[in-house]
């Protein structure tokens, strides 16, 4: 199977990273600064990315890097193969320690995303998937894989919405549907699509234009491996590996094609 020891490495690595994340968690001083887009970035967010492509680089040399805490200088372009990396998804959620926040690693292989792992520290869950392979879950690091897919839910939908960014457009659109919605619930960073590929939910939509490549590119690959979609408004896929890494307007996730609602 293509890229498993890249799968390989990327599992064992996110585990390494927890003792140091938790360490920083657990502590009184999260080093905050605001980055010039107004979002904020911690000690975490920088020794996780630094740690990252320390490995990576070691381990892949002919590979590329795009990060969200490192610099984009897009010589990434010329290569076919480049991993796309958010070294803690869900930094609002990491300052508010209520442990929805992720460790995601892509890989994008010509523009589409092959591979993807998703860590929740706090919880010592792992999500990941490697197109042809399959998506699975790990309870813990320790714990046997075990595949997951989507729900076959047509209707009695169950919807996940931001826990820090939900706007009127999302609200407009599951009032819209309500007929077809059972539940609603707040999940954080890219946990929405993992629940959604693990058949726990069926709908998310997510109206920004500041969501960029790293945000999604690890969950799409798991959510579509599960039998699910992430599409762009106009109904397409997101594509990786562009100059201009932000994801414009927003996207949907869902359980099936049927459920695309917009």
């Amino acid at each position: 199977m293509k890229f498993e020891r890249e799968l390989k490495v990327c599992l064992d690595l996110v585990v390494s990273l927890r003792e140091d994340i938790l360490k920083i968690y657990n502590s009184d001083d999260f080093g905050v600064e605001i980055k010039s887009d107004n979002s904020p970035v911690t000690k975490a967010d920088k020794l996780v990315d630094k740690k990252i492509r320390e490995v990576l680089s070691k381990e892949f040399p002919n590979f590329s890097l795009l990060t969200e805490e490192s610099v984009d200088d897009l010589s990434r372009l010329k290569n076919d193969l480049v991993f796309i990396v958010d070294p803690i998804d869900g930094t609002k959620d990491f300052l508010l320690k209520n442990d929805e926040f992720t460790v995601n690693i892509g890989l994008s292989y010509k523009h589409k995303g092959v591979m993807g792992v998703i860590y929740v520290p706090a919880t010592d869950e792992t999500y990941y998937a490697l197109e042809g392979l399959g998506a699975f879950y790990k309870k813990t690091s320790d714990s046997k894989p075990v595949q997951i897919h989507v729900s076959e839910r047509q209707n009695s939908l169950r919807v996940l919405t931001s826990r820090c960014h939900y706007n009127e457009f999302e609200k407009a659109i599951i009032e819209k549907y309500k007929d077809r919605f059972e539940s609603e619930k707040s999940v954080g960073a890219s946990l929405k699509g993992c629940l959604i590929a693990k058949g726990e939910a069926e709908y998310h939509v997510r109206k920004s234009s500041n969501t960029k490549e790293w945000d999604t590119c690890a969950m799409q690959v798991i959510v579509e491996q599960a039998g699910g979609l992430l599409l762009k408004f106009d109904g397409k896929a997101i594509m990786y590996n562009r100059e201009d890494v932000y994801n414009h307007d927003g996207y949907i996730i869902c359980n099936k094609i049927e459920n695309y609602l917009l």
